[in-house]
């Protein structure tokens, strides 16, 4: 059996909230599950000490026993110093896509056309003084 520690969605429509659980990795997301760990409540402010609660002595029992915890769980442990932050590099999401760099390719170009017209009419007014 593959045990995840993982969320499983509860609260109302738009109103999100979190139950912390180990649950075998083929059970339906807000199904069944073996056991809570904790809780998170997205709504909540991010510096609020009841956003994310977790019994550390039970989620560091489930992983010495072989669980994986998901990506969002890994990064609440790591906040909370349980296990060692991981690099994560996904550089190519922050990219702009090719029509969009395009449009920056020419605003930049009609916006060096305008800066060259405006140096020019000023440098013609002060040949025209002497």
């Amino acid at each position: 059996m593959a045990v995840t520690i993982r969320l499983a969605r509860g609260g109302s429509k738009k109103r999100p909230f979190y139950r912390i659980v180990a649950a075998d990795s083929r059970y339906a997301r807000d199904g069944r599950y073996i056991e809570k760990l904790g809780t998170y409540n997205p709504l909540l402010p991010k510096d609020d000490e009841n956003r994310v609660q977790m019994d550390m002595e039970r989620v560091q029992d489930w992983m010495s026993k072989g669980a994986k915890p998901t990506d969002r769980i890994s990064r609440f442990l790591e906040a909370a110093g349980v296990i060692e932050k991981k690099e994560r590099a996904n550089m190519k999401k922050a990219e702009p896509g090719k029509k969009a760099k395009e449009r920056a390719e020419e605003r930049a170009a009609k916006e060096a056309e305008a800066a060259e017209a405006a140096a020019a009419p000023a440098e013609e007014e002060t040949a025209t003084e002497e």
